[in-house]
């Protein structure tokens, strides 16, 4: 089971544990430990922060820790976390970490953590880093700052990739709304879909430090539907703080999820026979009727745990091209090693372009199934469905839905909490199951 690392890297409040000084600074030690065990460090650890005012002092430490192990720390500035992964391929780094809380409010941060292929860690590696810092005791080197060298190589030349992957003028005669979330995207997003030709309204592109996240971006779409309807505009595209996840809206203000997102592009990549064996991967998350939609035009969704790590590795096992979160983390395993929101937006905005039909159509008859996910509290974490007064009402419920919906029981990775999803056809089934369950764990299970 982690301790430190969640289902994206190590996330907390900045300045607490496991995000206070030291420890973040154990962590650079940790990590610089494993690459010299591995026999890599001489390339050096590329490292990049969102908008955060915590950023500044958390890289520092980070580079503390890895020097006394005399490894090269280099800065890539305020990036995307895709951006990073990137420029750790392009610059040949041994590692690189991205000082991150993706969409969380501003007080919180986060270390997400790349290999020198640009892939995240492994949860073999990342337990290893926690033996080390929480099992050996890793030394803290202290709190004096040596400035870390800027590497000016990886922001201007990864958004120039992004401008080189469609034909220049693609997007003339859009008219779109970018909501930056005050975040990574704000200083690349812009400038890309402006390249393609898109007449370009922005929102959420004034980061000061404390406004990341803040009533904006892809947890945020309202501002961005009003926006997008008050301004006669074809579509918004909304990223997350780190911009490795993309939502948008129709003309009519409407939420394109990433569910939807995956079954637009899929489409498009089948036609243009670039989808391998026909398959896409989600999480156990994503909507019965992204795999039922799927099915019906001759391609079959593979789903795995929830984390664009594991959506990732399934990719990689598999040979598959697309993968994805209903959250709008999407994978185009041809162009990235990780979620890309903005690379997913110009996918998007490329594919609705060759749809006979406009994007408001194409909504109207996606009909997702009803689906109600709540939280439970509880005092202990056993498999549930095979708890010998939960397991058999989960077996009920499933039948109950009549071979036309699922339960999806699973814990969160940081929180003493159950989550309990039910879905299915009719809504007020899902919902009477969902109480169902969530009384029973609460009297059986509850904290």
């Amino acid at each position: 089971m982690k301790r430190l690392f969640g289902t994206d890297g190590i996330r907390g409040v900045a300045g607490e544990y496991p995000l206070d000084p030291s420890t973040v600074r154990q962590f650079g030690v940790a990590l610089g430990e494993a690459l010299r065990e591995s026999g890599k460090g001489d390339a050096g650890v590329l490292l990049g922060r969102d908008t955060r005012e915590s950023g500044t002092w958390i890289r520092d430490a980070v580079a503390a820790g890895l020097r006394t192990h005399d490894i090269t720390v280099r800065d890539a500035g305020v990036i995307s976390t895709p951006g990073l992964a990137w420029g750790i391929r392009r610059g040949s780094y041994d590692a690189g970490v991205m000082i991150s809380a993706s969409h969380n409010p501003f007080l919180d941060n986060g270390l997400k953590v790349f290999g020198g292929s640009g892939f995240k860690l492994s949860d073999k590696l990342e337990a290893e880093i926690e033996r080390k810092i929480l099992d050996h005791g890793c030394d803290d080197p202290g709190e004096d700052v040596v400035p870390v060298e800027n590497d000016p190589g990886t922001t201007g030349p990864y958004t120039e990739w992004l401008q080189a992957l469609l034909a220049g003028g693609r997007f003339a005669g859009l008219k779109l709304v970018l909501d930056c979330a005050n975040g990574s995207a704000a200083a690349i997003a812009p400038q890309v879909f402006r390249h393609y030709g898109a007449e370009v309204h922005t929102l959420g592109t004034e980061p000061d430090g404390k406004n990341i996240n803040l009533d904006c971006g892809s947890l945020h779409l309202d501002t961005l539907g009003e926006t997008v309807k008050s301004r006669g505009a074809d579509l918004g595209l909304a990223f997350d703080g780190d911009a490795d996840r993309c939502l948008a809206v129709d003309a009519r203000g409407r939420t394109i999820d990433g569910d939807m997102i995956l079954y637009l592009i899929a489409r498009s990549l089948k036609r243009r026979d670039q989808l391998p064996g026909n398959a896409v991967v989600a999480t156990i998350m994503s909507n019965y009727w992204l795999e039922d939609t799927l099915g019906k035009e001759g391609m079959t969704l593979e789903r795995t745990a929830v984390g664009d790590k594991y959506v990732l590795e399934r990719m990689l096992e598999n040979q598959v091209a697309l993968g994805g979160e209903q959250s709008g983390h999407v994978i185009a395993r041809e162009h990235a090693t990780t979620g890309d929101g903005i690379l997913t937006a110009v996918m998007l905005v490329d594919t609705l372009l060759d749809e006979p039909e406009t994007t408001v159509e194409i909504l109207d008859r996606i009909q997702p199934y009803p689906q109600l996910l709540k939280n439970v509290r509880v005092r202990e974490k056993p498999d549930l469905r095979m708890h010998p007064v939960i397991g058999p009402v989960v077996q009920e419920v499933e039948s109950a839905l009549e071979g036309q919906g699922r339960v999806v029981l699973r814990y969160s990775g940081t929180e003493p909490v159950a989550r309990v999803m039910v879905e299915g056809r009719d809504s007020g089934l899902v919902s009477r199951q969902v109480d169902v369950l969530v009384t029973l764990i609460e009297r059986e299970l509850g904290a």
